[in-house]
């Protein structure tokens, strides 16, 4: 590794230790001078956070690590909780670490898997961005949208490769549906459904207790809570913090995020206009987040619709007109657009299907491809068609050969960014009871 990659590496970690919760650390240090690994070089890798999902991203990458054709390997892990710490060097035979600054700092890693709660992403994933490390992070993105913003404009600007970690969207099927309904084969877009349903006797999220979890032996705590509201430590919170708003979105961050970004693919990426929410807690009532989760969110008609289509003057007023002004006309006038049904709940697993409806025709997911069957108006016109599934690389092969320049990220910032704007405001209508609008000109909230 060049000796200004090291440089900036220290220089990063000596301005930013004190405020390393703060979303604003993307502006602070000087981003490191990164290059494209080729294929001969091996990239090193670092796992930050090795709780359940980090252990088992653990075992994956040193399971890839024997593989010559991949040429990486897992030199380091790190975890507030010295247990995990220690396990996950047990399992991987890598350096240990409680402070991820230090990883950074010492380490000398090109890539990193982000495995933390949920609140931890955005603050990591700026940190190791400026330090000229490329990041793979789980779902969701970040917890919050303007994170996740602060995210892709940092991946801008300092070139590095970012996957968010939602596995389905390596899945071919979404990205032969985004062919698809580029190409008109649905007509105008109507709208969407997708969802997560399963039934966790007892509430989901309840992982059980590591009562070996101790903050003045083994567990800092503090660090733990990061930028989140400071409390006495709570096992329930460290353990099962899916529960909890200061760490999570609950269905919607976990188990949504996974869904809205492989449909957002098919769909063509956008900002969301206008998301609403509702929910109840049915069957856990141990949690502040609910366990019956449902959002509506309103898409524009710029994108949605297919190259064929040809906009009406409504639509041309608000793309030459006053956007902001326009677009709030619209989308509360119910012009046209597209609208995403997501549902969840961890108290029943009789789910719906994932469908694409379309005014002419719509998108079922049915085995390994896609059957798009006429509506019936339009039989006539159109026929059933089948379309299967292309091979394509994996999640996490995926992101190594972007690293290598090969391939584009399956998720990447950009895309990662724009369904985080429509999971964070459907937390946020949520809780604050009222419909959140949002200006995709702008990227900012409507009040």
């Amino acid at each position: 590794m060049a000796d200004n990659t090291k440089i900036a590496r220290r220089d990063f970690i000596m301005t930013s230790a004190a405020g390393v919760a703060a979303v604003g650390l993307g502006t602070l240090g000087a981003p490191a001078l990164g290059s494209v690994l080729g294929a001969n070089d091996r990239i090193r890798f670092a796992v930050i956070g090795v709780g359940g999902m980090g252990t088992g991203h653990v075992h994956q990458l040193t399971e890839m690590s024997k593989d010559p054709k991949l040429n990486i390997k897992l030199t380091a892990v790190c975890d507030v909780f010295d247990n995990r710490t220690e396990r996950a060097k047990d399992i991987c035979g890598g350096e240990g670490y409680r402070d991820f600054r230090r990883l950074i700092e010492k380490a000398q890693v090109d890539a990193v898997v982000i495995a933390t709660p949920d609140h931890w992403h955005a603050p990591i994933s700026l940190a190791c961005l400026e330090a000229g490390i490329d990041v793979y992070c789980q779902k969701p993105m970040t917890l919050r949208w303007e994170e996740a913003r602060d995210v892709y404009h940092c991946v801008e600007r300092t070139k590095r490769v970012f996957q968010v970690g939602a596995q389905g969207c390596s899945d071919d099927v979404w990205w032969q549906a985004q062919k698809q309904i580029q190409a008109g084969a649905l007509g105008k877009l109507v709208w969407s459904q997708t969802g997560a349903f399963r039934n966790i006797p007892g509430g989901d999220w309840n992982y059980g207790l590591d009562f070996s979890a101790d903050p003045t032996k083994n567990l800092d705590w503090d660090m733990w809570l990061g930028s989140a509201p400071k409390r006495p430590f709570e096992l329930d919170r460290y353990c099962n913090f899916r529960k909890f708003w200061d760490y999570s979105g609950g269905l919607a961050t976990d188990l949504l995020y996974h869904s809205l970004s492989h449909m957002i693919i098919a769909l063509g990426p956008q900002f969301p206009t206008r998301v609403v929410a509702s929910g109840c807690n049915c069957a856990a009532f141990d949690r502040e987040v609910p366990d019956n989760f449902h959002v509506l969110v309103d898409y524009p008609p710029e994108g949605n619709a297919p190259k064929s289509y040809k906009p009406g003057p409504q639509v041309e007023r608000a793309r030459n007109g006053d956007q902001t002004v326009e677009v709030a006309r619209y989308r509360l006038g119910g012009a046209a657009g597209h609208t995403m049904a997501m549902h969840a709940t961890g108290a029943n697993e009789q789910g719906l299907p994932e469908l694409i409806r379309g005014e002419e025709a719509t998108m079922y997911f049915e085995g390994p491809g896609i059957v798009i069957r006429p509506e019936r108006p339009y039989a006539d016109k159109r026929k059933e068609t089948q379309v299967a599934s292309e091979p394509r690389s994996d999640h996490m092969v995926n992101f190594i050969n972007s690293i290598r320049g090969l391939e584009k990220p399956h998720l990447d910032a950009l895309t990662g960014y724009k369904t985080q704007v429509a999971i964070d405001l459907g937390v946020l209508s949520y809780r604050e009871q009222k419909a959140k609008l949002f200006d995709p000109v702008k990227q900012e909230v409507i009040e």
